[in-house]
């Protein structure tokens, strides 16, 4: 049983004592690949540096993460745009809005994000969306560029079942991680409501750990407990989650290019 880890920030120093030995357990339980989706201009280099070491398992994405975008923003966007001519990115993420934690630079938030979607259609990758707090306005910016061949994932899809088919109608996937495995977490309805065609399975390491692991470091090696919990919400086997799930991130992310 091959599973890929969509969503893991392997690269941030909460591995700093352990990183290769996660990365080895990872793939010891069955997972093939992890993607690694970048937060700022401070994680660039690390993340590149865990994708060197394990190329074709760590794979890189290229973005700023909304909590990182604030007033000099657009200095920001030029580095992801410079690091898009010299490296291979498998996605543009993460991105969004994120009203969660602070409202101060939403103007700024929505204006990297759109440039984060244009940078997405430019270079024809998929667009890895953070929208915590935020799933309107996010909606809201998507529908300017319907017929643009934008395609991507939620990830941690925070909604229900009718914003999921929401995301699914604007192109995009469902991402589900550890959140599912808690007891009274609203994406158990949208899984159960869902085609598995429209899923991606994800961790959000070191954060959000699945039960049995919750309040502890998450890691790819975790991404076990989640395939586990879709299989008995969807009533199947652990098999055919973990082969229409990667089945699905290697077609959105052209996997077999890395």
């Amino acid at each position: 049983m091959q599973l890929i880890d969509t969503h893991a920030h392997l690269y941030l120093d909460h591995f700093d004592t352990d990183r290769q030995q996660a990365v080895k357990r990872a793939v010891n339980n069955g997972i093939g690949r992890m993607l690694l989706p970048n937060v700022d201009q401070s994680t660039i280099e690390p993340m590149l540096k865990l994708s060197n070491e394990f190329p074709g398992k760590c794979i890189p994405m290229i973005a700023i993460h909304p909590t990182s975008i604030k007033k000099n923003y657009e200095k920001q966007i030029e580095l992801v745009e410079e690091k898009l001519n010299v490296f291979n990115f498998c996605a543009i993420g993460e991105t969004g809005i994120d009203l969660y934690w602070d409202k101060t630079f939403f103007k700024q938030q929505l204006s990297a994000f759109e440039k984060h979607i244009e940078l997405a259609i430019s270079y024809n990758l998929p667009l890895v969306i953070h929208s915590r707090s935020s799933l309107k306005e996010i909606f809201d910016v998507l529908e300017n560029y319907k017929n643009k061949n934008l395609r991507g994932v939620f990830h941690c899809f925070p909604g229900d079942t009718e914003q999921a088919y929401k995301v699914i109608e604007l192109g995009f996937m469902i991402g589900v991680g550890g959140v599912i495995t808690y007891k009274n977490s609203k994406i158990k309805k949208v899984v159960e409501e869902i085609d598995l065609n429209n899923i991606l399975i994800e961790t959000d390491a070191p954060y959000l750990a699945p039960v049995p692991k919750r309040g502890k470091r998450n890691e790819s090696s975790y991404l076990i407990y989640i395939a586990e919990k879709i299989a008995e919400i969807k009533n199947t086997n652990k098999d055919k989650v973990a082969n229409i799930t990667t089945k699905n991130a290697v077609n959105l992310f052209k996997l077999n290019n890395f």
